[in-house]
């Protein structure tokens, strides 16, 4: 079968595209993603259409009308095959909760595995590349109890702490997710090729945001910590200096609003500082045992379920249980999801904003729709 008879999940040659795209960062694809139904549209729409949208100027606007480098994507969707490398967007119904909640997800994940994993409830352990016996006999513990309760492991296959806690959940029969800072084509350190083979081969998944021959430079591992930190409830810093990666990880978890785990050292030891400075500032949570971070997660978990079962008995005691015409449903089912600014609201229902008010008001009355500031609305 050649490339152009290969059938892709519809996104994908569209979001390779846009990012393609020398005047397209991360925040204005996503302004362009949130003006359109499909992405297909994006390279449908006039120039005036494009510079309309918050944050596309002129120049970027001829950029997405010129763009003609198909045959690039294609060559890199079939490189992506010829890795034995997935493509998942943020489009896509199956990415990842937790990390779709950040406040910068990537857009783009190249993954080799299992991509279900990615939606599992996660674990990441993280630490120095100069791990002595004890940071790696922590990891090592940690991992395998995290198994047995069923979490998954993420971490950044990088020496000492990471490569511990991979390995050691592959030993123990669970599943991990290694996030590099290299394209998913560029196994780094390359002495983890192995390693990251049993993860695959286990059930579990390498991924990587980054573009195919993307070499590992050291700008790019403060980027993908976010992801580490972005997928999991909590981040357990196992060994550390004051300054590192481990420490860009904790305060991406504390700024993501997830849980930080610390593993206690003893005082004067080099991986002690950053560890019990985390400790002494209030900013993680002294764990000696696997059941210390059960105690935080279980909790998360619970009440997250419970949230949703919340927001579902809302919807079906409002909306759903009274007799709408066909514009107010059009106009709930819209807001389900998320809530909507009335131009989102208006574009994602070819409408009109002024068509659209009155019904609004109407929905307002009838207490199934709340307007918050600048012109958005939510379900109630």
């Amino acid at each position: 079968m050649n490339l152009q008879e290969k059938t892709y999940e519809p996104p994908v040659r569209e979001f390779v595209a846009l990012h393609l795209m020398d005047n397209l960062g991360a925040q204005r694809i996503r302004r362009l993603l949130q003006s359109v139904e499909h992405p297909q549209l994006i390279f449908r729409l006039e120039r005036h259409e494009l510079t309309s949208i918050r944050g596309i100027g002129p120049k970027t606007a001829d950029e997405v009308l010129a763009f003609n480098q198909w045959d690039e994507v294609d060559r890199i969707l079939e490189k992506t095959d010829q890795t034995g490398a997935q493509i998942m967007t943020y489009w896509d119904n199956d990415y990842p909760e937790l990390l779709r909640q950040i406040y910068d997800p990537p857009l783009i994940l190249w993954i080799k595995g299992n991509r279900s994993v990615l939606n599992t409830d996660a674990i990441s352990i993280v630490g120095t590349r100069k791990a002595g016996k004890y940071a790696l006999k922590m990891a090592d513990k940690f991992a395998k109890g995290l198994v047995e309760h069923d979490l998954t492991v993420v971490s950044g296959l990088a020496y000492g702490v990471d490569g511990a806690a991979h390995k050691a959940t592959v030993e123990a029969g669970g599943k991990t997710v290694a996030v590099l800072g290299s394209g998913i084509d560029w196994i780094y350190p390359s002495d983890h090729k192995g390693l990251a083979s049993s993860i695959v081969k286990t059930g579990g998944a390498v991924i990587s945001e980054f573009p195919l021959g993307t070499a590992p430079e050291m700008g790019n591992f403060p980027v993908r910590n976010r992801i580490v930190s972005g997928m999991s409830l909590g981040s357990l810093v196992v060994a550390s200096g004051i300054d590192g990666g481990s420490m860009i990880t904790a305060k991406s978890a504390l700024d993501q609003n997830r849980e930080v785990f610390v593993v206690p050292h003893p005082v004067g030891h080099p991986n002690a500082i950053g560890c019990n400075s985390l400790i002494k500032r209030g900013m993680g949570k002294l764990v000696q045992n696997v059941e210390d971070i059960l105690a935080e997660t279980k909790a998360h978990i619970e009440k997250e379920k419970d949230s949703e079962a919340k927001a579902e008995q809302v919807k079906e005691k409002k909306w759903r249980s009274r007799e709408l015409d066909e514009l107010s449903v059009l106009i709930c089912e819209s807001l389900e999801e998320k809530p909507l600014h009335i131009d989102d609201m208006a574009d994602k229902l070819q409408m009109q904003t002024h068509e659209l008010m009155p019904k609004l008001l109407e929905l307002e009355m009838e207490d199934c729709v709340h307007q918050t500031a600048g012109k958005n609305f939510e379900l109630v």
